[in-house]
C-alpha cells in the first residue's frame, strides 16, 4: 500500500502562484496569472463573465480574446476579496470588458473589484469597493472602507480614501519600496518563510 503525501493548502503553479484550495476561480480558461501571485482562501475571481460580442459576418480577424480576468506578478489577493470583470451595454447587447491588473498589487480582504484596469505597485486596502470601469494608475495607495465610484480615474502616486473616495495625499518619496510584494509571497504556501525584520 502506498501514501500519498499530505496535500498543502495551497497549490502551486509551475510559474509559481500559490492558490488557496479553498479558493473559488470559476471560468479559469479565461483567467491569467503573471506568475508569483498568491491567492488566499474564500478568494472568487469571476473569469466566467466574459465578453460576448454579437457575431458579425464581415470580422476578418482570428479568435477573439475571452481574457475575462488578467492579474500581473507578485500579486497578493487576500481572504474574502471578488475580482469581478465590469459589463456594460455595448451595441445593444450587454457584455463584460476585460479587468487588468498589473504587477505587485495588493488587494485586502473583503474588497469587492470591478475596474477596467489596475496599475502596478498598487495597494488596496481591506472592506474596499472599487466601482465599474474605475482605472487606477501606478503607485496608488486605496485606504480601508473606501468606495471608489464607478468610472472614477485616480492618478498615480496618489493615496485615496472616502464614500466617494477622493485623493487625499501623496505617496511620499521614497515610500515605492513600500509597494514590493516578493517578501510577503515567500510567506505564504506550504512550505512559508517567516517574515524579515
Amino acid at each position: 500500500m502506498s501514501r500519498k503525501p499530505p496535500r498543502g493548502e495551497y497549490i502551486e503553479t509551475d510559474t509559481g502562484n500559490k492558490v488557496a484550495r479553498k479558493a473559488t476561480l470559476v471560468g479559469t480558461q479565461n483567467i491569467m496569472l503573471g506568475g508569483k501571485t498568491v491567492i488566499q482562501q474564500e478568494v472568487m475571481i469571476r473569469g466566467d463573465l466574459i465578453r460576448s460580442l454579437p457575431s458579425s459576418s464581415s470580422s476578418g480577424g482570428g479568435p477573439p480574446s475571452n481574457t475575462a480576468v488578467a492579474i500581473g506578478r507578485y500579486c497578493f489577493l487576500s481572504r474574502g476579496c471578488c475580482l469581478r470583470p465590469p459589463g456594460r451595454l455595448y451595441k445593444g447587447v450587454f457584455t463584460y470588458m476585460p479587468l487588468r491588473m498589473g504587477d505587485h498589487v495588493f488587494v485586502g480582504q473583503g474588497t469587492v473589484v470591478q475596474a477596467a484596469s489596475i496599475g502596478s505597485h498598487v495597494h488596496i486596502g481591506a472592506q474596499v469597493v472599487v466601482g465599474e470601469f474605475a482605472i487606477i494608475k501606478d503607485y496608488v495607495r486605496i485606504l480601508d472602507g473606501s468606495v471608489v465610484a464607478p468610472n472614477t480615474v485616480i492618478p498615480s502616486f496618489s493615496i485615496v480614501a472616502g464614500q466617494p473616495a477622493k485623493v487625499i495625499g501623496e505617496v511620499p518619496e521614497g515610500g515605492h519600496e513600500a509597494f514590493e510584494l516578493r517578501d510577503l509571497y515567500k510567506t505564504v504556501g506550504n512550505n512559508p518563510q517567516p517574515a524579515p525584520s
